[in-house]
């Protein structure tokens, strides 16, 4: 029977003091790999992200830096590399925010530059920081967060937001294509509505909550843990046939 065994992997999962990030920290430091995890503002859930994957036995450091900065994206990832000793050899993206709800005849520059800086922006030029080590070590797997908004446009006031998870989609099969032959694989997981996040308990009303998973066929939300295992699945070895595709996690609210 295969298991999923990422002994000796480093894995810098971004944004993942809380929510669908530590998630997916905790599963891959629960098979094994040695886990960076990364916060923008809030330390205190970044520490405790790495207190539960440290009292579990796992193997975690913690990293301030905002991901929407070349200068702190590059400085993370050299003090990542630093502090395991070798290249990153599995990435995952999850860093991004709606920021605001906001329509487009409202929209500013300022605001679309946010949205776009901390999704996509933050998806680019860390995966370019990390790609270095990555190569040195013969191959990696990278894991770029989309979301049902990519595909469906989300809900109001979400426009922009949308089109950059929908980016997402474009480049990671790009970024599939570029790579195969350095033995690095790409993929993207699509969440639908995860309940559990500060996202919907910021931006959906429980009026909101309700109507969405009266609508989902598997009749439950989701939850971070289920966007995790498909993380999980997608950087072991089990997938190692599998690039450029877009994992679906919404239970069924959307199907390609």
């Amino acid at each position: 029977m295969n298991t999923i065994d990422l002994t000796g992997k480093v894995a810098l999962v971004t944004g993942s003091s809380s929510g669908i990030g530590r998630a997916v920290a905790i599963r891959l430091a629960a098979s094994g790999a040695k886990v960076a995890v990364n916060y923008l503002k809030n330390a205190g859930d970044g520490e405790e992200t790495v207190r539960t994957i440290r009292t579990a036995g796992g193997t975690a450091e913690l990293f301030q830096a905002d991901v929407s900065k070349l200068d702190q994206i590059g400085a993370l990832v050299s003090a990542v590399e630093a502090a395991f000793g070798t290249g990153i050899d599995i990435l995952v993206n999850n860093a991004g925010h709606l920021v605001q709800r906001c329509s487009n005849a409202d929209m500013t520059e300022e605001l679309y530059d946010t949205i776009m800086d901390v999704n996509l922006k933050s998806t680019v030029f860390v995966t370019k920081a990390a790609l270095p080590g990555m190569k040195a070590k013969g191959g990696g797997a990278i894991v770029n967060l989309s979301s049902l908004a990519g595909h469906d446009g989300g809900g109001p006031g979400a426009s922009v937001y949308a089109a950059s998870k929908g980016a997402i989609v474009s480049y990671s099969k790009g970024l599939a294509k570029e790579l195969a032959a350095s033995g690095i694989r790409v993929n993207a997981v699509s969440p639908g509505f995860i309940g559990q996040t500060a996202f919907h308990a910021t931006f959906t009303s429980e009026e909101g909550r309700k109507a969405t998973v009266g609508r989902v066929p598997l009749g439950r939300e989701g939850t971070p843990d289920d966007v995790a295992g498909a993380v999980l699945f997608l950087v072991s070895d089990l997938a190692s046939y599998l690039t450029g595709e877009t994992v679906e996690v919404n239970g069924g609210m959307f199907m390609r």
